[in-house]
């Protein structure tokens, strides 16, 4: 059965309609974060350490897919301002955005769900498309290139058996997302407990 799996993988993997693919998840993953586009580029990734994909293709056409899809985001936020005023996501990105401007699209690309209530939010908000184009370029472009080397990497490293370096390349990518949302969770906390000046004073001895 698992070498029924590799086997389809593989003949996927050797299409030339695999990089039409990866562009158009990394678009969709953009304003429809179901999309499972770290995944495919992992995975297509993988096979470039075994020669199967072109790894500087799989992260061009995801960075350009990834590109666009952001902007139809921001589109979509712009057009629809009203009704995300009091969307919980919405809420969170507009005071992240405040706090740390268009360098929040650039973390935000690492947290699956951030990056769409994030690119959403910079179209409700109104922020400068110039702007958003300069980060988001950066926020795209960097999200390839770990995407890539990891699943890249995870192949070199079980170079006879791509289904091990897939996991490992996953693993990893689930690992440094977990990290960022643990630091985001604990800088949320710190923010939210009173400083000792703010204590009150017990006045009553």
């Amino acid at each position: 059965m698992s070498h029924a799996i590799l086997d389809l993988v593989q003949q996927v993997m050797s299409s030339p309609w695999l990089y039409v693919a990866l562009f158009a998840l990394a678009l969709l993953d953009g304003f429809f974060p179901v999309v499972p586009a770290e995944t495919s580029v992992i995975t297509a990734a993988v096979f470039a350490a075994s020669g199967q994909t072109n790894l500087a293709l799989v992260i061009v056409v995801s960075a350009l897919g990834a590109f666009a899809g952001d902007h139809v985001s921001y589109l979509i936020g712009n057009k629809s301002a009203s009704r995300l005023r009091d969307k919980k996501a919405f809420v969170w990105a507009r005071g992240a955005l405040a706090e740390r401007g268009g360098l929040v699209l650039v973390v935000a690309r690492y947290i699956p769900g951030g990056r769409t209530a994030t690119t959403l939010t910079m179209g409700a908000v109104g922020h400068p498309l110039r702007s958003f184009t300069f980060f988001d370029a950066i926020a795209a472009s960097s999200w390839a290139v770990y995407s890539g080397l990891i699943g890249f990497f995870g192949g070199m490293a079980f170079e006879n058996d791509p289904i091990k370096g897939l996991l490992l390349g996953l693993g990893i990518a689930l690992s440094v997302t977990g990290l960022v949302e643990l630091v985001r969770w604990v800088r949320k906390r710190r923010a939210t407990q009173p400083s000792p000046e703010r204590l009150p004073v017990d006045t009553s001895v």
